[in-house]
């Protein structure tokens, strides 16, 4: 109870709230102030324009937020013009449902801000099919939702302009947090009595959440010139921090065992579950580092690292002494688990501005870490084919669309119709598995949180505690919107019937309405997805298994470069580490999706889980290699190493030829140098280590063949 407090406590200093928070405020006040002067209509259609663009007001550069706002207002004034002249022909407002439904949604292949922008102008286009405007007055109605926008715009310009670096600290936070995590789960290898196979299965699962969070901190770090200038001190310790931590992930991602092998040769002397509470240890402690960055708060250190460290070296010591035996594996257990502790250290340098800036300035070739969206008009044609994806979906977006509004307008039991096409709009995704996940919560939620609407406007009759009421579950679903479904849903439901009540309306009949809507709309996006052009993930799966050999392709070759003495420059290794966690993330949420997908849709699940499992065990062990040949370019290798790098090489690319029969990659780029052997025991440990990678290589190639056989 009291940790579950704790994270509650936490939820205020995130991102989801202080987006949530901003919204509420931005939203609320036109309707506020023009309602105290008596023009509350006036104020409710500026808060329509301002709840829109406040759509596209994702975590970002400030310079993508403007201009995704900018576009924003400008599009639903326009939309919200068309929409009112529309609505007065019932075939002219089916034709633009099914032309602006289409168009919109084909903003996806801009990005996630654009599709956000594409989001609000259907919303501004749902909310106001069913407002009867008279023509003298639709374009100054069409101005006031211009104008909402534009406020928006502003307002939330003034929150960044305030504290610009609050956003990039409480994703910095996060992320550390998600390793944190990471490393947690991590930790349970080492615990004696775990299942290996649920292990292996969350660890994928959390690298993704993991991925996304890194994307985001690239995104605000690395687009933001003001946080990249070496002259803001804040700027630097953030980017360095950032750093740091993708290092320290590299650490825990590259500390690979067998360890079915090792639980049975160690598990008896107690120090495998030893290592795994210091890893949990470190991972509390790491997430403490996170928490004091996000609410920008001193950091307390919590755990005594180094005291369990020697505590661990005793045991490992005396382990040793007692059998006599080299015990190679627990020096390296103990060894990693002392660069996990100097790499946590590193991070918590954060706190001290003098000692992470020292000799340390962002480099300004970290902008090649994040990808840059074109908006030319070409890629919106390139897509005009069922063999895009966003395509489909936009084909099925506008027939369930139009489909909706013709149920509506051929079934009267209501005045509220909209919600059938908006529950469409908004619950249809592109995934299969998404849209059904969406589809059970939006039930759920709208059941659930109704049931708490009605009764409140049953025991609250004061309508001063009812607008109380209202904002609190107008902040939970602004809050929540890109959170969590469910919980957003459950909170929009009570805070649209209250402001119904408010405004006047029967609640009963509203609460029937919504609930016969939800269904409906809900059934209309399942079945647009299951039966029209529908993209089941075993077809498109092939495309990130693809992409996940050319990113390990891509980052052994470095390595490779590395052991025949070739110059590696650090930023280049770490983008092609960046290209295998990104390739690893994407392919890990398709297998999750394909999960998700009817059995029948379902295609060699068993052989891509293996596939998946390889390829982490392949870069886990490549990784480990990394310090060798990146932080050590002084040393040789012999040829002997070199070739067996090769050779990797080569059984990579093969691997790769199964999904294009025709394509034609570079030769290897290694050349056998003259080098000077390092010691014979050094080379004999890195010899059988490459040879196992070489083995892992061929296993996946095995693993390919199974897959494109099935």
């Amino acid at each position: 109870m009291k940790r579950q407090a704790k994270e509650v406590q936490r939820f205020f200093y995130t991102q989801a709230f202080a987006d949530g928070l901003r919204i509420t405020v931005a939203i609320l006040l036109p309707s506020l102030i023009l309602s105290y002067f008596n023009n509350f209509a006036l104020g409710l259609s500026m808060s329509l324009g301002a709840t829109c663009v406040s759509i596209t007001d994702a975590p970002g550069p400030v310079v993508h937020k403007r201009n995704g706002m900018m576009y924003c207002a400008v599009l639903i004034f326009i939309t919200a013009i068309v929409t009112a002249f529309a609505r007065m022909n019932i075939v002219t407002m089916g034709l633009e449902i099914v032309l602006f439904s289409f168009f919109f949604s084909m903003f996806n292949v801009y990005g996630t801000r654009a599709g956000a922008v594409g989001s609000a102008c259907m919303l501004v286009l749902i909310l106001t099919m069913d407002n009867p405007v008279q023509g003298s007055k639709i374009f100054a109605e069409g101005g006031l939702i211009l104008a909402g926008g534009i406020w928006y715009l502003l307002f939330s310009l003034l929150f960044h302009t305030i504290r610009p670096y609050r956003p990039a600290q409480r994703a910095l936070g996060e992320c550390i947090r998600e390793i944190a995590t990471y490393l947690s789960i991590k930790a349970e290898f080492y615990h004696t009595s775990s299942d290996l196979d649920d292990d292996y299965k969350k660890l994928l699962a959390q690298q993704v959440v993991v991925s996304e969070k890194q994307d985001a901190v690239r995104e605000l770090l690395f687009k933001t010139r003001q946080i990249l200038r070496e002259t803001s001190s804040i700027g630097r310790r953030l980017v360095l921090a950032f750093v740091d931590a993708v290092d320290m992930f590299e650490d825990i991602t590259a500390t690979y065992y067998d360890y079915q092998s090792i639980r049975e040769r160690f598990a008896a002397t107690g120090i495998l579950d030893e290592v795994s509470v210091l890893a949990k240890d470190m991972a509390h402690e790491m997430d403490a580092i996170g928490i004091a960055i996000q609410s920008n708060t001193a950091y307390i250190k919590k755990e005594d690292i180094e005291g369990k460290l020697i505590d661990l070296k005793i045991k490992v010591d005396a382990h040793i002494a007692a059998t006599g035996s080299s015990s190679l594996v627990l020096k390296r257990l103990l060894v990693n688990m002392r660069n996990l502790h100097q790499r946590l250290k590193d991070v918590a340098l954060y706190f001290n501005t003098g000692s992470i800036t020292k000799g340390r300035t962002p480099s300004k070739e970290y902008r090649r870490f994040v990808s840059h969206q074109s908006f030319n008009s070409q890629l919106l044609f390139n897509n005009f084919s069922l063999k895009s994806s966003i395509f489909r979906h936009s084909l099925r977006v506008c027939i369930a669309c139009i489909t909706g509004f013709a149920i509506a307008k051929t079934i009267s039991y209501g005045h509220h119709s909209y919600w059938i096409i908006m529950t469409v709009a908004f619950i249809l995704r592109p995934a299969f598995g998404l849209t059904t996940q969406r589809n059970y919560h939006r039930i759920l939620g709208t059941i659930s949180g109704g049931l708490v609407g009605v009764l409140i406007l049953l025991f609250v009759p004061n309508k001063t505690v009812l607008f109380v009421f209202m904002v609190i579950f107008m902040l939970g679903n602004y809050s929540f919107q890109r959170l969590n479904y469910l919980a957003m849903v459950f909170c929009t439901t009570p805070f649209v019937f209250i402001l119904f009540r408010l405004l006047g309306y029967n609640i009963i009949d509203v609460a029937k309405e919504r609930f016969i809507d939800t269904v409906i709309g809900c059934g209309l996006a399942f079945a647009a997805n299951y039966f029209l052009f529908p993209s089941w993930e075993s077809k498109q799966v092939k495309i990130y298994l693809e992409q996940m050999l050319k990113a390990n392709l891509n980052y052994f070759q470095k390595l490779a470069d590395g052991f025949a003495g070739l110059p590696v420059k650090r930023v280049d290794y770490k983008l092609a580490r960046k290209e295998v966690y990104v390739s690893s993330a994407n392919l890990s949420a398709a297998f999750q999706r394909m999960l998700s997908e009817p059995k029948s849709k379902q295609k060699a699940n068993k052989q891509i889980h293996h596939f998946v499992v390889l390829n982490h065990i392949f870069f886990f062990n490549a990784a480990s290699l990394a310090r060798l040949v990146i932080e050590q370019p002084e040393k040789t290798f012999s040829s002997d190493i070199i070739h067996l790098a090769k050779k990797t090489l080569s059984a990579l690319t093969e691997s790769i030829k199964h999904f294009d029969e025709e394509i034609r990659l570079p030769a290897c780029t290694v050349k056998e140098v003259p080098s000077t052997s390092v010691n014979a025991s050094d080379n004999q440990s890195l010899k059988e280590q490459l040879e196992f990678i070489y083995r892992l290589t061929k296993d996946i190639d095995k693993a390919t063949k199974n897959i494109m056989a099935a």
